[in-house]
Protein backbone atom coordinates (compact mmCIF):
# COMPACT_ATOMS: atom_id res chain seq x y z
CA UNK A 1 0.00 0.00 0.00
CA UNK A 2 0.94 3.35 -0.62
CA UNK A 3 2.39 5.64 2.11
CA UNK A 4 0.35 8.89 2.60
CA UNK A 5 2.11 12.21 5.06
CA UNK A 6 -0.66 13.58 6.91
CA UNK A 7 -1.52 16.40 9.13
CA UNK A 8 -4.72 15.71 11.11
CA UNK A 9 -6.46 17.04 14.64
CA UNK A 10 -6.75 14.78 17.72
CA UNK A 11 -9.86 14.50 19.85
CA UNK A 12 -8.35 17.88 21.36
CA UNK A 13 -7.80 20.05 18.42
CA UNK A 14 -3.80 19.74 18.41
CA UNK A 15 -2.63 19.53 15.09
CA UNK A 16 -0.69 16.05 14.27
CA UNK A 17 1.55 14.96 11.87
CA UNK A 18 2.74 11.59 10.53
CA UNK A 19 2.91 9.55 7.79
CA UNK A 20 0.54 6.33 7.53
CA UNK A 21 0.38 3.44 4.68
CA UNK A 22 -3.34 2.97 3.37
CA UNK A 23 -5.37 2.25 0.40
CA UNK A 24 -6.25 5.69 -1.09
CA UNK A 25 -7.51 9.03 0.72
CA UNK A 26 -10.63 7.75 1.58
CA UNK A 27 -8.99 4.56 3.35
CA UNK A 28 -6.41 7.10 5.16
CA UNK A 29 -9.31 9.13 6.33
CA UNK A 30 -11.20 6.35 7.40
CA UNK A 31 -8.17 5.34 9.56
CA UNK A 32 -7.19 7.88 11.08
CA UNK A 33 -11.00 8.49 12.35
CA UNK A 34 -10.90 4.93 13.61
CA UNK A 35 -7.93 5.94 15.64
CA UNK A 36 -9.06 9.27 16.96
CA UNK A 37 -8.29 11.46 14.79
CA UNK A 38 -9.63 14.36 12.07
CA UNK A 39 -7.90 14.29 8.07
CA UNK A 40 -6.76 18.10 7.35
CA UNK A 41 -4.61 17.64 4.40
CA UNK A 42 -3.13 14.22 3.09
CA UNK A 43 0.00 13.81 -0.08
CA UNK A 44 0.94 10.62 -0.91
CA UNK A 45 5.19 9.98 -0.26
CA UNK A 46 6.76 8.93 -3.59
CA UNK A 47 9.68 6.58 -2.32
CA UNK A 48 12.95 8.85 -1.39
CA UNK A 49 16.09 7.09 -0.47
CA UNK A 50 17.78 10.32 0.74
CA UNK A 51 14.96 11.36 2.47
CA UNK A 52 14.76 8.01 4.43
CA UNK A 53 18.36 8.04 5.30
CA UNK A 54 18.08 11.64 6.89
CA UNK A 55 15.05 10.83 8.67
CA UNK A 56 15.31 10.62 12.65
CA UNK A 57 14.83 6.86 12.85
CA UNK A 58 13.32 5.28 16.04
CA UNK A 59 15.45 4.38 18.87
CA UNK A 60 15.97 2.13 21.51
CA UNK A 61 14.91 4.33 24.20
CA UNK A 62 11.63 5.03 22.23
CA UNK A 63 10.88 1.20 22.11
CA UNK A 64 11.63 1.20 25.81
CA UNK A 65 9.41 3.73 26.62
CA UNK A 66 7.09 2.09 24.39
CA UNK A 67 7.13 -1.34 26.65
CA UNK A 68 7.36 0.08 29.72
CA UNK A 69 3.72 1.87 28.97
CA UNK A 70 1.98 -0.88 27.47
CA UNK A 71 3.76 -2.98 30.71
CA UNK A 72 2.54 -0.78 32.99
CA UNK A 73 -1.48 -0.21 31.32
CA UNK A 74 -1.23 -4.14 31.02
CA UNK A 75 -0.89 -4.42 34.55
CA UNK A 76 -3.11 -2.21 35.65
CA UNK A 77 -5.68 -4.09 33.88
CA UNK A 78 -6.04 -1.73 30.77
CA UNK A 79 -7.53 -3.40 27.73
CA UNK A 80 -4.90 -4.24 25.39
CA UNK A 81 -6.72 -2.35 23.03
CA UNK A 82 -6.94 0.88 24.96
CA UNK A 83 -3.53 0.71 26.30
CA UNK A 84 -2.18 0.49 22.30
CA UNK A 85 -4.67 3.59 21.49
CA UNK A 86 -2.84 5.07 24.80
CA UNK A 87 0.47 4.59 23.50
CA UNK A 88 -0.17 5.84 20.36
CA UNK A 89 -1.53 9.22 21.39
CA UNK A 90 1.10 9.80 24.11
CA UNK A 91 3.99 8.83 21.75
CA UNK A 92 6.38 11.92 20.23
CA UNK A 93 8.18 9.94 18.01
CA UNK A 94 6.44 10.33 14.47
CA UNK A 95 7.19 7.17 12.99
CA UNK A 96 6.85 4.74 15.66
CA UNK A 97 3.10 6.53 16.23
CA UNK A 98 2.40 5.60 12.95
CA UNK A 99 3.33 1.93 13.48
CA UNK A 100 2.00 1.93 16.85
CA UNK A 101 -1.75 3.29 14.81
CA UNK A 102 -1.54 0.67 12.44
CA UNK A 103 -0.65 -2.17 14.84
CA UNK A 104 -3.38 -0.88 17.09
CA UNK A 105 -5.44 -0.74 13.94
CA UNK A 106 -4.88 -4.73 13.20
CA UNK A 107 -5.63 -5.90 16.46
CA UNK A 108 -9.02 -3.90 16.34
CA UNK A 109 -9.78 -5.57 12.82
CA UNK A 110 -8.67 -9.54 14.49
CA UNK A 111 -5.01 -10.16 14.21
CA UNK A 112 -2.93 -11.03 17.36
CA UNK A 113 -0.63 -8.35 18.75
CA UNK A 114 2.41 -10.63 17.72
CA UNK A 115 0.93 -10.73 14.47
CA UNK A 116 0.73 -7.35 14.18
CA UNK A 117 4.55 -6.73 15.01
CA UNK A 118 5.25 -9.05 12.66
CA UNK A 119 4.14 -6.46 10.14
CA UNK A 120 7.03 -4.52 11.16
CA UNK A 121 10.19 -6.92 10.88
CA UNK A 122 12.58 -3.55 10.18
CA UNK A 123 11.34 -2.28 13.83
CA UNK A 124 10.78 -4.94 15.87
CA UNK A 125 12.88 -8.42 15.34
CA UNK A 126 11.93 -11.49 15.65
CA UNK A 127 13.23 -12.31 19.41
CA UNK A 128 10.53 -9.41 19.97
CA UNK A 129 7.94 -11.28 18.16
CA UNK A 130 8.74 -14.17 20.03
CA UNK A 131 8.52 -12.79 23.72
CA UNK A 132 5.05 -11.43 22.67
CA UNK A 133 3.42 -14.65 21.14
CA UNK A 134 4.82 -16.57 24.37
CA UNK A 135 3.14 -13.68 26.66
CA UNK A 136 0.12 -14.49 25.00
CA UNK A 137 0.55 -18.07 24.55
CA UNK A 138 0.75 -17.91 28.75
CA UNK A 139 -1.40 -14.90 29.38
CA UNK A 140 1.11 -13.29 30.70
CA UNK A 141 1.82 -10.36 28.38
CA UNK A 142 3.06 -7.94 31.75
CA UNK A 143 5.82 -10.23 31.75
CA UNK A 144 6.67 -10.53 28.71
CA UNK A 145 6.53 -6.54 28.07
CA UNK A 146 9.02 -6.36 31.25
CA UNK A 147 11.61 -9.06 29.73
CA UNK A 148 11.16 -6.80 26.52
CA UNK A 149 12.20 -4.12 28.31
CA UNK A 150 15.38 -5.38 29.90
CA UNK A 151 16.24 -7.16 26.46
CA UNK A 152 16.27 -3.62 24.73
CA UNK A 153 18.27 -1.75 27.43
CA UNK A 154 20.22 -4.30 26.95
CA UNK A 155 20.94 -4.72 23.25
CA UNK A 156 21.28 -0.69 23.86
CA UNK A 157 24.08 -0.89 26.37
CA UNK A 158 25.88 -3.97 23.98
CA UNK A 159 25.59 -1.06 21.12
CA UNK A 160 27.33 1.64 23.42
CA UNK A 161 30.01 -0.83 24.32
CA UNK A 162 31.01 -2.10 20.52
CA UNK A 163 31.03 2.11 19.67
CA UNK A 164 33.44 2.56 22.92
CA UNK A 165 35.64 0.26 21.68
CA UNK A 166 35.83 1.98 18.09
CA UNK A 167 35.39 5.21 18.79
CA UNK A 168 39.12 6.12 19.70
CA UNK A 169 41.00 4.13 17.36
CA UNK A 170 38.79 5.33 14.67
CA UNK A 171 39.53 9.34 15.47
CA UNK A 172 43.01 7.81 15.91
CA UNK A 173 43.09 6.75 13.24
CA UNK A 174 41.54 9.80 11.43
CA UNK A 175 43.58 12.14 12.62
CA UNK A 176 46.76 10.19 11.21
CA UNK A 177 45.75 9.79 7.79
CA UNK A 178 45.16 13.30 7.86
CA UNK A 179 47.85 14.31 9.05
CA UNK A 180 49.75 11.98 7.07
CA UNK A 181 48.17 13.69 3.55
CA UNK A 182 48.92 17.44 4.55
CA UNK A 183 52.52 16.57 5.28
CA UNK A 184 52.81 14.67 2.22
CA UNK A 185 51.21 17.16 -0.40
CA UNK A 186 51.73 20.58 1.66
CA UNK A 187 54.46 20.28 3.67
CA UNK A 188 56.91 17.52 1.92
CA UNK A 189 57.13 19.31 -1.39
CA UNK A 190 58.46 22.44 -0.17
CA UNK A 191 61.38 21.04 1.62
CA UNK A 192 62.05 18.86 -1.35
CA UNK A 193 62.34 21.73 -3.67
CA UNK A 194 64.99 23.49 -1.44
CA UNK A 195 66.85 20.14 -1.16
CA UNK A 196 66.55 19.85 -4.77
CA UNK A 197 68.46 23.12 -5.16
CA UNK A 198 70.97 22.17 -3.53
CA UNK A 199 72.52 19.63 -6.06
CA UNK A 200 73.42 16.97 -3.47
CA UNK A 201 73.22 13.32 -3.80
CA UNK A 202 69.51 12.39 -1.52
CA UNK A 203 69.91 9.70 1.01
CA UNK A 204 67.47 6.56 0.09
CA UNK A 205 65.31 7.43 2.92
CA UNK A 206 64.61 10.90 1.78
CA UNK A 207 64.12 9.49 -2.04
CA UNK A 208 61.61 6.95 -0.56
CA UNK A 209 59.57 10.53 1.12
CA UNK A 210 59.64 11.72 -2.27
CA UNK A 211 58.47 9.30 -4.07
CA UNK A 212 55.92 8.76 -1.78
CA UNK A 213 54.93 12.45 -1.81
CA UNK A 214 54.68 12.23 -5.39
CA UNK A 215 52.32 9.44 -5.41
CA UNK A 216 49.84 11.06 -3.21
CA UNK A 217 49.98 14.59 -5.35
CA UNK A 218 49.49 12.86 -8.33
CA UNK A 219 46.70 9.94 -7.40
CA UNK A 220 45.15 11.45 -3.77
CA UNK A 221 42.06 9.92 -5.48
CA UNK A 222 42.73 6.66 -5.73
CA UNK A 223 44.27 6.50 -2.12
CA UNK A 224 41.17 8.30 -0.44
CA UNK A 225 38.48 5.71 -2.83
CA UNK A 226 40.17 2.69 -3.54
CA UNK A 227 39.89 1.48 0.51
CA UNK A 228 36.38 2.51 0.36
CA UNK A 229 35.55 0.42 -3.13
CA UNK A 230 37.70 -2.37 -1.77
CA UNK A 231 35.32 -2.36 1.82
CA UNK A 232 31.92 -1.60 -0.68
CA UNK A 233 33.14 -4.44 -3.37
CA UNK A 234 33.68 -7.13 -0.22
CA UNK A 235 30.22 -6.59 1.51
CA UNK A 236 28.94 -6.41 -1.87
CA UNK A 237 30.94 -10.41 -2.50
CA UNK A 238 29.54 -11.18 0.99
CA UNK A 239 26.19 -10.24 0.14
CA UNK A 240 26.01 -12.26 -2.57
CA UNK A 241 28.18 -15.22 -1.38
CA UNK A 242 27.07 -17.10 1.37
CA UNK A 243 30.70 -19.13 0.65
CA UNK A 244 32.77 -15.98 0.91
CA UNK A 245 30.84 -14.11 3.68
CA UNK A 246 31.60 -17.45 5.95
CA UNK A 247 35.64 -17.42 4.87
CA UNK A 248 35.45 -13.59 5.74
CA UNK A 249 33.84 -14.47 9.07
CA UNK A 250 36.38 -17.07 9.53
CA UNK A 251 39.58 -15.08 9.03
CA UNK A 252 37.40 -12.22 11.36
CA UNK A 253 37.48 -14.14 14.65
CA UNK A 254 41.33 -15.04 13.89
CA UNK A 255 42.35 -11.56 14.16
CA UNK A 256 44.74 -11.07 17.15
CA UNK A 257 42.56 -9.23 20.24
CA UNK A 258 39.77 -8.07 17.51
CA UNK A 259 38.90 -12.07 16.95
CA UNK A 260 38.51 -12.55 20.89
CA UNK A 261 36.49 -9.65 21.43
CA UNK A 262 33.75 -10.34 18.26
CA UNK A 263 33.56 -13.89 19.64
CA UNK A 264 32.73 -12.74 23.07
CA UNK A 265 30.47 -9.98 22.18
CA UNK A 266 28.56 -13.00 19.65
CA UNK A 267 28.16 -15.68 22.61
CA UNK A 268 27.21 -12.55 25.09
CA UNK A 269 24.19 -12.00 22.55
CA UNK A 270 23.15 -15.64 22.17
CA UNK A 271 23.64 -15.89 26.00
CA UNK A 272 21.52 -12.97 27.01
CA UNK A 273 18.81 -13.76 24.01
CA UNK A 274 18.41 -17.54 24.93
CA UNK A 275 18.17 -16.40 28.72
CA UNK A 276 15.63 -13.81 27.91
CA UNK A 277 13.41 -15.80 25.71
CA UNK A 278 13.66 -18.79 28.50
CA UNK A 279 12.58 -17.15 31.11
CA UNK A 280 9.40 -15.49 29.23
CA UNK A 281 8.63 -19.22 28.34
CA UNK A 282 9.58 -19.96 24.97
CA UNK A 283 10.30 -23.30 24.52
CA UNK A 284 14.10 -24.33 24.61
CA UNK A 285 14.18 -25.68 21.27
CA UNK A 286 12.53 -21.92 20.03
CA UNK A 287 15.25 -20.24 22.34
CA UNK A 288 18.20 -21.87 20.97
CA UNK A 289 17.25 -21.44 17.43
CA UNK A 290 16.07 -17.66 17.58
CA UNK A 291 18.91 -17.03 19.47
CA UNK A 292 21.51 -18.40 17.06
CA UNK A 293 20.28 -16.34 14.34
CA UNK A 294 21.65 -12.62 16.72
CA UNK A 295 24.83 -14.36 16.27
CA UNK A 296 26.30 -11.77 13.68
CA UNK A 297 29.02 -14.34 12.72
CA UNK A 298 28.46 -17.00 10.22
CA UNK A 299 31.42 -19.65 11.70
CA UNK A 300 29.73 -18.84 15.16
CA UNK A 301 25.87 -19.39 14.15
CA UNK A 302 26.91 -22.63 12.74
CA UNK A 303 28.53 -23.89 15.34
CA UNK A 304 25.82 -22.80 17.53
CA UNK A 305 23.71 -25.19 15.45
CA UNK A 306 25.23 -27.94 16.93
CA UNK A 307 23.93 -27.07 20.36
CA UNK A 308 20.03 -26.58 18.80
CA UNK A 309 20.81 -30.14 16.95
CA UNK A 310 22.10 -31.86 20.04
CA UNK A 311 19.08 -30.34 21.88
CA UNK A 312 16.78 -31.92 19.45
CA UNK A 313 18.47 -35.38 19.90
CA UNK A 314 17.63 -35.32 23.02
CA UNK A 315 21.11 -34.33 24.93
CA UNK A 316 21.14 -32.03 28.05
CA UNK A 317 21.60 -27.98 27.33
CA UNK A 318 24.90 -28.49 29.07
CA UNK A 319 25.83 -31.41 26.98
CA UNK A 320 25.23 -29.84 23.52
CA UNK A 321 26.79 -26.23 24.73
CA UNK A 322 30.21 -28.76 25.21
CA UNK A 323 29.76 -30.01 22.20
CA UNK A 324 29.59 -27.04 20.35
CA UNK A 325 33.00 -26.58 21.69
CA UNK A 326 32.43 -22.30 21.75
CA UNK A 327 31.78 -21.90 25.54
CA UNK A 328 34.43 -21.98 28.52
CA UNK A 329 33.65 -24.92 30.81
CA UNK A 330 32.42 -22.94 33.15
CA UNK A 331 29.30 -21.89 31.64
CA UNK A 332 29.11 -25.26 30.90
CA UNK A 333 29.41 -26.03 34.41
CA UNK A 334 26.77 -23.58 35.74
CA UNK A 335 24.47 -24.36 32.97
CA UNK A 336 24.78 -28.16 34.03
CA UNK A 337 24.03 -26.94 37.85
CA UNK A 338 20.91 -24.68 36.56
CA UNK A 339 19.59 -28.00 34.79
CA UNK A 340 20.24 -30.20 37.65
CA UNK A 341 18.73 -27.75 40.87
CA UNK A 342 15.97 -27.43 38.15
CA UNK A 343 16.52 -23.51 38.83
CA UNK A 344 17.97 -23.26 35.04
CA UNK A 345 16.60 -19.41 34.85
CA UNK A 346 18.92 -17.95 37.40
CA UNK A 347 21.68 -19.69 35.70
CA UNK A 348 20.74 -18.43 32.84
CA UNK A 349 21.26 -14.70 34.66
CA UNK A 350 24.46 -15.21 35.79
CA UNK A 351 25.88 -16.95 32.50
CA UNK A 352 24.50 -13.40 30.97
CA UNK A 353 26.76 -11.85 33.70
CA UNK A 354 29.19 -13.75 33.10
CA UNK A 355 29.63 -12.40 29.38
CA UNK A 356 28.56 -8.99 30.09
CA UNK A 357 31.76 -8.63 32.23
CA UNK A 358 33.78 -10.90 29.44
CA UNK A 359 32.77 -8.64 26.70
CA UNK A 360 33.86 -5.35 29.42
CA UNK A 361 37.22 -7.31 29.52
CA UNK A 362 37.42 -7.91 25.81
CA UNK A 363 36.94 -4.25 25.04
CA UNK A 364 39.15 -2.82 27.71
CA UNK A 365 42.31 -5.07 26.78
CA UNK A 366 41.33 -4.15 23.03
CA UNK A 367 41.74 -0.25 23.50
CA UNK A 368 44.67 -0.82 25.78
CA UNK A 369 46.33 -2.60 22.90
CA UNK A 370 45.12 -0.25 20.01
CA UNK A 371 45.63 3.50 22.04
CA UNK A 372 49.53 2.82 22.25
CA UNK A 373 49.51 0.88 18.67
CA UNK A 374 48.35 3.50 17.06
CA UNK A 375 50.58 6.17 18.97
CA UNK A 376 53.38 3.82 18.02
CA UNK A 377 52.32 4.24 13.85
CA UNK A 378 52.00 8.11 14.34
CA UNK A 379 55.51 8.61 16.04
CA UNK A 380 57.09 6.00 12.81
CA UNK A 381 55.47 7.83 10.18
CA UNK A 382 56.75 11.03 11.78
CA UNK A 383 60.48 10.10 12.68
CA UNK A 384 60.40 8.85 8.77
CA UNK A 385 59.20 12.52 7.45
CA UNK A 386 62.01 14.42 9.89
CA UNK A 387 64.77 11.83 9.74
CA UNK A 388 64.38 12.06 5.70
CA UNK A 389 63.94 16.21 5.35
CA UNK A 390 66.24 16.84 8.65
CA UNK A 391 69.19 15.10 7.56
CA UNK A 392 69.99 16.49 4.25
CA UNK A 393 68.87 19.78 5.26
CA UNK A 394 71.79 19.27 8.44
CA UNK A 395 74.65 18.05 5.36
CA UNK A 396 73.73 20.85 3.13
CA UNK A 397 74.62 23.38 5.99
CA UNK A 398 77.48 21.80 6.59
CA UNK A 399 78.65 21.76 3.86
CA UNK A 400 77.70 26.01 3.66
CA UNK A 401 80.06 25.54 7.31
CA UNK A 402 77.06 26.80 8.83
Amino acid sequence: MPLFAYRALDANGRSVRGQLNAANDVDLFQRLKDTGFELVTASEVKPNRLASLLAPGIKARDLIQMCVHLQQLNAAGVSLIEGLADVRDSTDQARLRDIVAEIHRDVSEGRSLSQAFERHPKIFGTVFTSLISAGEESGNLSESFSQLVKHLKWTDAITTKIKKAIRYPSIMLVVIVGLFFFMMILVVPEVVSFLRSTGQNLPTVTLALIATSDFMIDFWYLVLTVPIAAAVGLRALAAASEEFAYKVDYLLLRLPKLGEMIRKIALSRFAHFFAVMFQSGVPILQCIETATKVVNNRVLSQSLSVVHRGVQQGNSFSLALRDSGEFPSLVIRMVKIGEDSGNLSETLENVTSFYDNDVDEAIDALLAMMEPALTVVAGILMTWIVVAVIGPIYESFSKLGI
